[in-house]
């Protein structure tokens, strides 16, 4: 029964389970990459180590939001009193969350990039090329490795947060490796000529990576901060103009109103269909089915998609 529960808790076929594995993976790097960076002497490899433990806050922030997401919208393991504090769901923190996660990546670099221009000033700092070179390996391997995993894992989730963390460990991988031939370059020259290089690889190395890095999380920032601000879809907008019109036209309605808005996982869909007034009356279940007619044309029916149908005569009422 336990070794159910521990294979459940680290299944990499659902979006929590690669969560966790990401986040248990992501700790021990950066619990061997602080070490080896203060054994070796390597201000890259402690970023790295950091790095990684900003990743692995933010992985773990983003487990908290996908079960509060999925206990919403599945009705399981939610109590009343969150349930009803929030009863519009909780699709608006995954922006806010994978915003946050690329601002905060993007400013560890350029910290570190700060930190690698005052150091090269500074005639740079000898390190232990040996132990550096170890950890860099190892690392390489992990980060690939789980890469790759979470990436073929979420061709059937197409989950926002793990392909997140899929850049956060190719990043992380882009990174190591970047260092690891750098420490080969840097033990490889000693005791020849251009030994007196060595001093300014780390902090060299360092700087080119974050100067890489640094905007990589830009472009998950921008979608982020569009769907916080509920900046229109183009896409999903000509899809539910062209249902609401075919819809207008087969019925004979006056005209309607379309908002939609994309949050997160979530599809945010409101429909507003001027009816003429000298229409007849219609039973409750004929309104129904109109509905039921409009959903099944807008499509991708589930529990991220918030649908609201509204038949008015008064255009007010839609504005």
């Amino acid at each position: 029964m336990q070794t159910a529960t521990r294979s459940t808790f680290f299944d990499i076929t659902s979006e929590q389970g690669l969560l966790r594995t990401s986040i248990a993976v992501t700790l021990f790097i950066a619990t061997i990459g602080i070490a080896f960076g203060l054994a070796s002497g390597s201000f890259s490899i402690v970023f790295d180590g950091v790095y990684s433990l900003v990743d692995a806050s933010m992985s773990g922030l983003s487990l908290v939001v996908v079960k509060l997401i999925t206990s919403h919208t599945t009705s399981v393991q939610m109590s009343r009193k969150l349930r009803e504090r929030f009863t519009m769901g909780f699709w608006h923190l995954e922006p806010m969350v994978l915003a946050l996660n690329g601002i905060l990546l993007s400013g560890v670099a350029i910290y570190a990039l700060i930190n690698a221009v005052s150091s090269l000033l500074q005639g740079g700092r000898h390190l232990e090329f040996g132990i550096a070179m170890v950890y860099a390996l190892l690392t390489v391997v992990a980060c690939v490795t789980i890469a790759l995993v979470e990436a073929r894992a979420n061709r059937k989730l197409c989950s926002d947060f793990v392909r997140m963390d899929v850049k956060g460990w190719v990043m992380s991988a882009s990174i190591t490796a970047a260092l690891l031939i750098a420490f080969c370059f840097g033990y490889a020259v000693q005791g020849t000529s251009l030994e007196w290089l060595s001093p300014y690889i780390d902090p060299a190395v360092l700087a080119l990576v974050c100067l890489v890095i640094i905007p990589l999380p830009l472009s998950v920032v921008r979608q982020a901060l569009s769907e916080i601000f509920l900046v229109t879809p183009g896409d999903l907008k000509l899809h539910v103009d062209e249902v609401a019109k075919a819809f207008v036209a087969r019925h004979g309605l006056q005209s309607y109103r379309a908002y939609v808005a994309k949050v997160g996982r979530s599809r945010e869909i409101e429909l507003y269909f001027i009816v003429p007034k000298a229409m007849a009356a219609k039973t409750i279940d004929e309104w129904d089915a109109w509905r039921n007619e409009i959903g099944d044309a807008v499509g991708g029916e589930g529990p991220d998609r918030w649908l609201t149908v509204v038949f008015t005569g008064d255009p007010e009422w839609a504005e």
